[in-house]
Parts: C-alpha cells; structure tokens; sequence
C-alpha cells in the first residue's frame, strides 16, 4: 500500500488540476457583459499578457544560464538541471493560466453584480478558485514527478537533491514573478492616486485617468501572477524540506522512506481538501461577505487537521503520533498570523481606525501612525512562530529521538500551507473584484453595481492581507527547515558558534541584505511612479477636453502600460541576481560564513516582511475607510493626507514586503542546491 501512495498522491494533484479546468469552464460560461465592458476587459487582458510574456522572456535567460551552470557544476548536474527547468515551466504556466482567466473574469464579474453580491461572489470566486488549485495542482503534480523519477524509478542515493532543483525553479520565477509585479502595480497605482485622486480630484478608476487601464493590469500580474508564484514557491520548499531531512539519519532508521511520503500525503489530501472548501463559499443578499470566505478557509483547515491525523497515524504509527503535533500547530500559526494580519488591516479593528484618524492632522501623522501598527504588529506573529517551532521539535523529538525534531519543524510548515489551494483561491478573488468595480466606472453601470463590486474588494483587501500572513508565516518555517537541511548537508552541526568571526561576518551581512534589497525595490517603485506621474501630468496638459471628459476624447492607456513594462522588467533584474549570487559567493568563500548569512536573512526578513505588509495595508484600508464616507469622507484633506499614507504603503505591501518571503527561501535553496560545490 505504502508504494501506492506517491501515485494516489499524484491522482490528488490531478482531481485538483480537473477542478480548476472545471472552474475555469464555468467562469468562462458567464455573460460577459456589453461591448464596452469587453472591450475594457480587453485592454486589461492586452496589457497584463504582454507584460508576462516579455517578464517570462528576460526570466527565461537567466533560467537557461543557472540552468548550465547547474549542468556543469555539479554531480548529477543534468538530473538537478532538468528538474530546475521542470520547476520554473511549471510555476511561469500556473501564473500564466492564473492570469489568463482573472483577465476574463473581470467584466463578467461586474456583469454578475448587476444581479447581486451573490451572483458576483460566484464569479470572482471561481476565477480565484482556478489560480489557487493550479498553483497546488502544478506544484505537487511536479514534486511527485520528481521523486517517482529520482527515488522510486532510479533509486538515487541522493533523490533529494535532485528534487531540489525543482523547487528552485519555483524560487527563480517567483522572485521576478514578485519583484517585477510589484513594481509595474505600485508604479501605475502611485501614479494613478497622486495624480488622478489628488491633483486633478477625479474618483478612482474614472476612465479620464490616463493610468487607470495600467493600474488594473497591476492587480493582476502583481496580486494574481506573483501572489500566485509566491505561494507556489513557499508550498513547494515545504514540501521539500522535510523530505530532505528524512532522507537519511535517524529519521530514514526509524521509519523509512514513510517519513518522505508523509510531506506528499499530507499536501494531497490538503488539495482535495481545498476543492471541497472552496463550495462552501457561497452567500446569500444580506449575508455577509466575509463569513462566506472564512467558512470555506477554515472549514478547509479542519479537514486537513482531521485527515491529517489519520495520515500521520497510518504512515507513522501509533507510537509516533507525536509526529502529527507539528501539523496541528503550524495550521494553527497560519490562522493565528492570518487573524493578527487581518486585526492590524481591517477597517473593522481599532489599528486602522486610529491611523484614518490621525490623517485629520496631516499626512506626516498619518505616516507616523502607520509605521507604528505596522512595528507593533510584529509582535504575536513572531511569538505563534516561536511557539510552533518549540512544540513542533518538543514532540518530534519524542517521537523520533536524535533527529524528529528538526524534521517536524518542516512538517510545520506543510501544516500552514497544506490549504494552499484555498488560500490563493480567497485571495486571487480580490483583484478580480477590484478590477470588476474599475469596469463598472469607466463603463458608467448603475452605481449599485460599483457598491456591490466595492463591496467584494473590502472584504478582498482583509483576505489579501490574510493571504500576505499565511505566505509570511509558512516562509519562515519552511526556510527554517531548509536552513536545518543545509546544516546537516554540510556535516557543520556542532561547528557553528557564535564566537566563530566567519559566522558573525554572515550574520551582519544576511541581517543587512533584506534591508538593502527593499531599499532597491523602493527606489525602483519610486523611479518607476515618476516616469508614471510625469506621463499622466502630460497627458491632461497636453490632450484638449481630456480634463473635461469631452466626448469622444481617451486618454492614451497604452503608453502607461509600457511604462510601467519596462521600468519593472528593467528594475527586477538587480536585485533577483543580487538574491541568487550572494549566497554563491558567501558559500564558496566558507560554509560557515554562508550559515551565518542564512540565518541573519531569515531572522531580519521574516521580521520586516510582517511590518511591511500590515503596515501597508493598514494605511490602504486607512483611505477605504475615508473613502466611505467616514471623517468627511473623498476630496477633503483629511482624505488627501490618507491618500499619502496609503503611497507610501504601497510599495511595502505589495513589492518590498511580499519579496522578503522568497528572498528568504531563495537564498536558502540556493545554498542547498549548491553544497557539493561549496565542499
């Protein structure tokens, strides 16, 4: 039975695969509304293809390059080569079909919103559905692959380091993937809200605003193709790095090669888990939104703590029941993290309040504030994961003495990600809402249309910010459970100290990096918005009656678009080489220093990646909240000073904050990946 279970575990992978399509089908079905709704929609769709395919262009050089020097470097090169390709086709096709149906689900979902929040909710949550089971679908489809390929087929002694190779194809992708979808979003989005929001007083998504087709390309390749890449990469290195531990040691003594069946078992029974979850979301007029959502995400963890605990029971045993602790607590971490993001980000909570508040008395305040919940808001996610991690080794250790501790650390992190499915299914759904309400403005539908789409994106903007913890959260762990691999690859073990100058110099150097990596994405959003500002500023100078809406007269969308193109595509190569070769040149210099390099970026990224995102969207949420009406609500300085904060939010939230997860596991994979070269 036990050889069954990498084929059934495929077969999961598959059902999964089926759902989406399934998904897709339906969401396609739908009326798709007028002309001129399709023909905004396919602006959008133009625009976001098109940056894709020239991202996946550059990507695809530097994939190709690492490729060969795979190849050549290493034992067994081409085998952890071929793997790495199998890992970046993967992840850029689940971004890419991700993208391709958000695009199309826009105009539709706003047609659907002229007949209710339900029939809305339906169809924005569907094209949601089909990122969030592609990405888990593709992920453990691959991983599978691989190791029936290298374990089972070929009986490699070292099947797992072959496997990595995929995972840093995963790696490779969604940095750009994040990088460079950051920045286009939050370039077109700077620039549409300084200029449109304050300078010229027009509302959001008024089709007079020259950057408002290239904002809404944003949600999509930034919030649709890189959250969707991000947690395809963190679900993939947690997949992996429990099954690098168990590999060999006391682990592989104890229980054999269950232990690396177990890591695959649990996301397959986590994905048919997520498709039933996902049928729970329904909603009805009057209900609320946001229950409809976390009825299907935790109804979805419930099923995956119930069946998990018979899958650790039957691959591990009564006696190592222990073993299931480390999935329990990593699942409650996840909700917990994901509560703490949505407190400190939901206009419901005191935090975001305070901060609209404090725009009363002008921006610099509402900075002040901002920075403020977003430090504070480190506290509890940092406690949930120190928590997790102690009970997790506690109880692995005692089912597996000598070395179960380590190896139920990266169990934890299967445990966040185990409803991968579902959480990119929740979260994918607000941009394709966000979008749908920029269609039902420029289209100029009924204005209950735009509240009912508005209505879908509130809720959409907590869910993101739910989605932002879950990826925060299960980074680190995972992260950490590479890190424990890569200390046992290398035989350093006790080696390490803090006393060791190697160690203290990689410390200081990988507690540096997040903070000089998010300083070159700022400033890249930053170049990137002027060159947006300046085109928009000259657009309404220069274009006569486009102030004015004069019929007939269009703002030249596409020249935005193009900006926002290129600035990204140009400004992510920096620093995605910069996260890949500093771990090369550290590792080739002294294992030890690279150790110290690790665990100085884990600590220092994980930190800032919680303040970055809570901080940014609290003061998003901050001007939703004017924006309602509340405090004097649009046009009034109160709402300009809102309008500053949530700027300056932008690029933390959605660039520099999301970065850091994969920054973290990049440079982490890389070491691994690469050990026998560095001895």
């Amino acid at each position: 039975m036990t050889n069954a279970i990498p084929w059934m575990v495929g077969g999961c992978a598959i059902i999964g695969l089926v759902a989406a399509a399934l998904f897709a089908w339906r969401v396609m079905k739908a009326d798709p509304g007028d002309e001129e709704m399709q023909e905004i929609s396919r602006g959008v769709q133009e625009g976001a293809m098109a940056f894709l395919s020239r991202e996946y262009r550059w990507v695809g050089v530097f994939v190709v390059v690492l490729a060969i020097i795979i190849f050549f470097t290493l034992d067994k090169g081409y085998m952890v080569a071929m793997a790495y390709v199998a890992g970046s086709i993967c992840s850029a096709l689940a971004g890419l079909i991700g993208l391709t149906i958000a695009t199309r689900a826009n105009c539709r979902t706003a047609q659907a919103a002229k007949s209710g929040v339900g029939p809305a909710l339906t169809v924005a949550f569907q094209s949601g559905a089909v990122m969030g089971l592609t990405v888990a679908g593709l992920g453990l489809l691959g991983l599978t692959v691989c190791y029936l390929i290298f374990e089972v087929w070929l009986g490699l002694y070292n099947a797992p380091e072959m496997i990595l190779g995929f995972s840093l194809g995963a790696s490779s992708i969604a940095l750009f993937a994040r990088v460079g979808g950051g920045i286009f979003t939050k370039a077109a989005d700077v620039g549409a809200d300084l200029v449109g929001k304050v300078e010229e007083g027009i509302p959001e998504d008024d089709p007079r605003n020259p950057a408002v087709i290239a904002d809404n390309v944003g949600d999509n390749v930034g919030d649709v193709a890189g959250m969707g890449a991000d947690l395809y990469e963190s679900y993939v290195a947690a997949i992996i790095a429990p099954i690098a531990i168990a590999s060999a040691g006391v682990v592989y003594r104890a229980v054999g090669s269950k232990a690396m069946l177990l890591p695959l078992a649990l996301a397959g029974v986590g994905i048919i888990c997520s498709i039933i979850g996902t049928l729970l979301v329904r909603t009805k007029e009057g209900s609320h939104l946001h229950q409809a959502l976390s009825r299907g995400t935790y109804g979805t963890a419930l099923m995956v703590t119930v069946a998990g605990f018979f899958l650790t029971w039957y691959l591990m045993g009564w006696q190592r029941i222990d073993i299931f602790y480390a999935l329990l607590v990593g699942i409650a971490a996840g909700m917990g993290i994901g509560a703490i993001s949505e407190y400190y980000t939901s206009d419901a909570y005191s935090p975001v309040k305070k901060i609209a508040k404090a725009s009363e008395t002008g921006a610099a305040t509402t900075i002040i504030k901002g920075l403020a919940t977003g430090m504070m808001s480190t506290l509890l996610p940092i406690i949930f994961v120190a928590i997790a991690t102690g009970i997790a080794y506690w109880r692995g250790e005692a089912a597996i003495p000598g070395g179960g501790g380590i190896y139920a650390i990266g169990l934890t992190a299967i445990g966040m990600l185990a409803t991968t499915g579902m959480v990119v299914s929740v979260d994918a759904y607000g941009p394709v809402a966000d979008n749908a309400g920029g269609i039902a403005e420029m289209a100029k539908l009924d204005p209950e249309v735009r509240e009912v789409t508005d209505s879908l994106d509130a809720v959409g903007n907590t869910t993101a910010a739910v989605a932002k913890g879950f990826a925060i959260g299960s980074a680190a762990l995972a992260a950490l459970a590479l890190f424990s691999a890569y200390i046992k690859a290398t035989g350093l073990g006790a080696q390490i100290s803090l006393v060791d100058y190697r160690v203290i110099i990689g410390l200081f150097l990988g507690a540096m990096y997040p903070f000089f990596f998010s300083g070159l994405t700022m400033n890249a959003v930053g170049r990137a918005a002027s060159s947006m500002i300046e085109e928009v500023r000259r657009q309404f100078r220069d274009i006569p009656g486009l102030r004015e809406g004069k019929e007939g007269v269009k703002p030249n969308y596409a020249k935005c678009v193009d900006i926002s193109t290129r600035t990204a595509l140009r400004e992510m190569v920096i620093p995605g080489l910069l996260t890949v070769l500093s771990p090369l040149l550290m590792g080739l210099w002294d294992t030890r220093a690279l150790a110290g390099l690790l665990a100085g970026a884990l600590v220092s990224g994980f930190v800032m990646a919680i303040f970055m995102a809570n901080a940014g969207g609290a003061w998003d949420n901050a001007k939703k909240y004017i924006e309602r009406g509340n405090l004097g609500g649009k046009g009034t300085p109160v709402h300009a000073a809102a309008v500053v904060g949530d700027t300056v939010g932008d690029p933390l939230k959605d660039t520099c904050g999301p970065s850091m997860n994969i920054l973290i596991k990049v440079m982490t994979i890389v070491a691994l990946v690469f050990v026998p070269l560095f001895l």
